[in-house]
């Protein structure tokens, strides 16, 4: 059974950079690794997700409720997991997930006032790892990026943007609430910015390999 790491944060954090990376670096350690995104674009179970983060559902997050948007994101992962890698996580030694479970504690915990953030969480842990049985990961590694650099960072990357994305208010409280799921649920955080400053991708790479060794 894969040892399965997931990573993760908000947007523009670099979540894809380091899996790649991380990825990269066990391959050659000689281990069996590979990297796994979510959401699925363009397969046939994210066209739940590809609707609410294109605006068919509204053109703000908050017009679809936490526990709806939730479901679209637990699909995708229900199905693929389902039709494609769950054979992934029996031939290999590390599956890496870039955005997994811990994403919807972090953007759909955001829309809820702050008292019913500890039963979101308990219902979301239950819903996706017990009632669907996808594979917990063994470690969630948390890229803490303030808002206002991650979202700097979306922009220079110029590619379209989602409602999540569009929306600095939004991400504001994602910010925040990615720092209680984090210290609620044991995640490793990874501060990536010094001073104000965001870090050179091969310092937090080289502190994310040292968090995986542990395993």
């Amino acid at each position: 059974m894969a040892v399965l790491i997931s990573i993760d944060g908000l947007d523009g954090s670099g979540k894809g950079t380091q899996s790649d990376i991380l990825c990269e670096r066990l391959n050659a350690l000689g281990k069996r690794a590979k990297v796994l995104s979510f959401p699925m674009y363009e397969k046939p179970s994210c066209f739940a997700v590809e609707m609410y983060l294109g605006g068919g559902l509204g053109g703000n997050p908050s017009d679809t409720n936490a526990y709806a948007a939730s479901t679209f994101f637990a699909v995708d992962r229900y199905i693929s997991y389902r039709t494609e890698w769950k054979k992934d996580t029996e031939e290999y030694d590390y599956i890496i997930f870039n955005r997994y479970v811990s994403a919807n504690a972090v953007h759909q915990l955001s829309k809820l006032p702050r008292e019913e953030w500890e039963s979101f969480l308990s219902w979301l842990w239950d819903y996706e790892f017990e009632k669907l049985g996808l594979p917990k990961p063994d470690m969630t590694i948390y890229l803490l990026v303030p808002p206002e650099v991650s979202m700097g960072l979306v922009d220079k990357r110029g590619a379209k943007k989602d409602i999540h994305e569009l929306d600095g208010e939004y991400m504001q409280k994602c910010f925040e609430a990615g720092k209680y799921a984090a210290d609620r649920l044991g995640f490793v955080k990874i501060d990536c910015c010094d001073g104000g400053s965001l870090r050179t991708i091969e310092s937090i790479a080289d502190e994310i390999q040292e968090k995986v060794k542990k395993l």
